[in-house]
């Protein structure tokens, strides 16, 4: 996103925190309306561009969303809506794009009020790591061929039960509507929001062997320190790496593995 399109996504999170502080609104119901909402503008081309449309008063494009929506969604969600409308856009898409991201939020924030953001944020992981190991699995669930109704089945009999209602709605969002983003790219973003409900990091921690409660203590420690916030620790385990472990946090990866240190004594040794 330019600049003008991430202030008022900006301007659109610090609405939605204000309104979900209030625990008379639900914000699973609020995160509902507004995915409906993000399925109406990806698919209404024409009146998205009409309410980005710079040349347009916000205030007649606040109106116009409050007509068109009002009735069919809360007030809260008209609100929130009617908001974003009189920002500026650098895009008509960055609209959609950040209608749907209040919708994770919303759902995330459902998810922390109850307690259980911790357990959906491994549950995003291991989805992640489950469909990276599952070329079948992956694929079924990013044809362009299968059906919405096919994907949102196979994922019921894959999470239903299994894990958080929460986690079953934003993946099931993420992949029966996709937005021409890949999967891993979708878990990461709703990994990194979830992150982000208690100001965390992620940190993907890479072993040979599953590290004892003193050693993630340690470590998210140490990153803590290094990165200056409190980290959340996504573990993975993985042979291949022969001991010690690797981080990756965002797009930095700290390594310290036995299989990188010979990595580097090979090319030494060539060079």
């Amino acid at each position: 996103m330019n600049s003008a399109s991430r202030e008022a996504l900006a301007a659109a999170r610090e609405r939605l925190d204000a309104l979900t502080d209030s625990t008379s609104v639900d914000a699973s119901k609020l995160a509902d309306e507004l995915a409906s909402v993000t399925a109406l503008l990806q698919r209404e081309v024409s009146l998205r561009r009409v309410l980005t449309d710079p040349s347009q008063s916000g205030q007649a494009k606040a109106e116009l969303a409050a007509r068109l929506l009002g009735g069919q969604v809360s007030g809260e969600a008209v609100d929130l809506v009617s908001g974003m409308v009189r920002s500026r856009w650098s895009q008509s898409r960055d609209l959609v794009d950040s209608v749907e991201e209040l919708a994770s939020i919303a759902d995330l924030t459902a998810a922390q009020r109850s307690g259980a953001l911790d357990d959906v944020e491994d549950e995003l992981f291991r989805f992640g790591r489950i469909v990276s190991s599952d070329t079948a699995l992956r694929s079924a669930l990013t044809s362009r061929t299968a059906s919405a109704a096919a994907k949102g089945a196979l994922l019921r009999s894959l999470l239903g039960g299994k894990s958080r209602p929460v986690t079953e709605r934003l993946v099931t969002r993420l992949v029966t509507q996709p937005r021409g983003r890949s999967l891993e790219a979708g878990l990461e973003s709703l990994s990194k929001l979830a992150a982000d409900r208690r100001d965390r990091t992620v940190a993907i921690v890479t072993s040979a062997v599953p590290l004892t409660d003193t050693q993630k203590q340690r470590l998210g420690a140490a990153l803590a320190k290094i990165y200056g916030r409190q980290m959340h620790l996504n573990l993975d385990v993985d042979p291949e790496v022969l001991g010690g472990v690797s981080v990756r946090v965002g797009d930095e990866v700290i390594n310290g593995t036995i299989a990188d240190r010979l990595d580097e004594a090979t090319r030494r040794m060539a060079g």
